[in-house]
């Protein structure tokens, strides 16, 4: 019967679906993240003398590039900043917060790696979620996620002319973000915990790897050092 192959068939798509299907996280998230890179790149603008223009551009690419790299080459649709004026005013506003709070920032030395440890989490997660959402598998979300952490992250080093600090030997920074990405996977997709806790646990285990390895120094080493340490060792002796 119609009525019944119907109900069928809607009982299999949401048995299909639904339970491995994390909910979409409310779009403060996207925003919180978008103001904290765009403060960092405002503050970063101001240390190398940039004029307001200069400021906001770098400020710009710095909020929404790991955005525009996972909806455009990732999720495959028109980026969010393109369709919501609110990331303009957030960016905006991360502009004359970084100005007016440069003075203060710059007294503390660490100011743009704490905030950025913050922003780092919270887009990691906003990614894997928007990715999971758009049918990306669990394990090549992870991938999305971490684009989104660090992309903007990557163009603002590029733009300065500074080498990237993803690709350089140091404290914990992709890793960190890729441990939140992986947390808020498993709790959200494979355990089904609420995705709004899950979001918030694995911003914390970012925020807290990141923050620790730049408490005690936990820094990756580069390969050249790891294989010339290795090959330099002296012959281990029988007792």
């Amino acid at each position: 019967m119609p009525g019944v192959r119907l109900a069928t068939l809607s009982w299999k798509a949401e048995r299909d679906i639904v339970p491995g299907i994390p909910f979409l996280l409310p779009i403060e998230f996207d925003l919180a993240a978008t103001f904290l890179m765009a403060l960092t790149g405002a503050w970063l603008a101001t240390r190398r003398g940039y004029d307001l223009v200069g400021a906001f551009m770098l400020a710009f690419v710095t909020a929404v590039g790991g955005g525009l790299m996972r909806d455009a080459i990732f999720i495959k649709q028109i980026p969010l900043v393109m369709q919501d004026a609110r990331y303009l005013w957030a960016v905006t506003a991360a502009v004359v917060m970084g100005i007016l709070s440069f003075r203060v920032a710059e007294r503390f030395e660490k100011s743009i790696a704490y905030v950025d440890a913050l922003a780092i989490g919270v887009y990691g997660v906003v990614g894997a979620n928007k990715a999971m959402i758009a049918g990306i598998a669990p394990v090549p979300a992870l991938l999305v996620g971490i684009c989104n952490a660090v992309g903007g992250g990557l163009l603002r080093d590029v733009l300065v002319r500074e080498e990237p600090l993803v690709f350089k030997p140091g404290q914990l920074y992709v890793l960190a973000a890729l441990a939140g990405c992986v947390a808020f996977v498993v709790l959200s997709y494979y355990y089904g915990v609420d995705t709004n806790y899950a979001a918030w646990m694995s911003i914390a285990v970012t925020v807290a790897l990141r923050l620790l390895a730049i408490r005690f120094n936990w820094s990756t080493r580069s390969l050249r050092d790891w294989w010339k340490q290795r090959h330099d060792e002296p012959p281990r002796t029988g007792a």
